[in-house]
């Protein structure tokens, strides 16, 4: 394990002795200072995205709801210390109320397996640690940038042993076989594809490259798929995590059908707690039309030209 990725670990461990109220304050803290800096890149991400999904909104209120998103933003990243520093078993001792659990124990006793769509929105690693203190799961990452941190994360995530497979052709095939056997796989379907790899389909209204994989899954094997993350409960009380089936059309032949359900499923998980989705994330970034830029890449410009 190389220094810095140490480091981190250990400052995770560290810091996952504070009470998860004190994680949001610091949280809280990194967030205002990200909306203080005009030129940060999260700040800037935040407000292409918002101004995209809220095209009816004042440039007062988007600016007021992007301030939000941040602070969200930073208290996403300082409760990692409460759920990868102390442990899967102290971290489920954070989730106080399951909505729709209904719906997934259902799925479980259907045995024609389970697709769980976990977006990018709330605390998606104390809904990995609740879903596999449930059932034997198999969940789809793709490595970080840098390689060094693919351990740690393996690492963290693995407390209850999922397998972990890469978002690559030797992955998927183990999710088939997974969901060909009635078992449950998960995966977070709004990480953008490559340009050629997706379907552009509507999300908050606008063209989105939307990933392919799930519908193509939900189509071939027959399996449930339902929507699913854990909210950030306010003043530190610990997570709510919700389910929610999916929209119809999902497994439909025709991508463009099952992508729109798909990003309609995510649409309906945001607009339950709005501010903790991961606005930051460049979900717009690639266009329908290949000559038209990217929007988060001319607002970084025109911010970092003015004065």
């Amino acid at each position: 394990m190389r220094w810095y990725v140490a480091l981190t670990w250990t400052a995770l461990r560290a810091l996952g002795a504070l009470p998860l109220r004190a994680l949001y304050s610091l949280g809280t803290t990194l967030g205002v200072l990200l909306w203080w800096r005009r030129h940060a890149r999260e700040r800037v991400h935040t407000e292409v995205s918002l101004a995209l999904a809220c095209p009816k909104l004042t440039d007062a209120s988007r600016a007021r709801l992007a301030k939000l998103c941040l602070i969200e933003t930073g208290r996403a990243v300082t409760e990692l210390a409460a759920v990868w520093g102390r442990g899967a078993l102290q971290a489920l001792e954070l989730v106080h109320e399951v909505r729709g659990q209904e719906l997934f124990d259902a799925a479980l006793r259907m045995r024609r397996g389970l697709i769980i769509a976990a977006p990018h929105l709330g605390c998606w690693e104390v809904l990995n640690y609740w879903l596999c203190s449930r059932t034997p799961i198999a969940i789809l990452y793709a490595p970080p940038r840098d390689p060094a941190f693919e351990e740690m994360l393996r690492r963290a995530r693995g407390g209850l042993s999922p397998q972990q497979v890469r978002a690559d052709g030797a992955g998927v095939r183990v999710l088939y076989k997974r969901l060909a056997a009635g078992g449950v796989v998960g995966i977070l379907p709004d990480q953008q594809p490559k340009r050629g790899e997706g379907q552009f389909a509507p999300f908050f209204g606008v063209e989105a490259n939307t990933m392919v994989l799930l519908p193509r899954m939900a189509h071939r094997t027959g399996a449930t798929v339902l929507f699913a993350f854990a909210e950030r409960l306010r003043q530190g009380a610990g997570f709510r995590i919700h389910f929610q089936t999916a929209p119809p059309g999902i497994a439909s032949e025709d991508l463009r059908v099952a992508c729109t359900a798909l990003n309609r499923g995510v649409q309906d998980c945001v607009e339950l707690a709005f501010t903790q989705y991961q606005w930051a994330y460049k979900r717009w970034s690639e266009r329908p039309d290949p000559n038209a830029p990217d929007p988060y890449w001319l607002a970084r410009n025109n911010v970092n030209r003015e004065p």
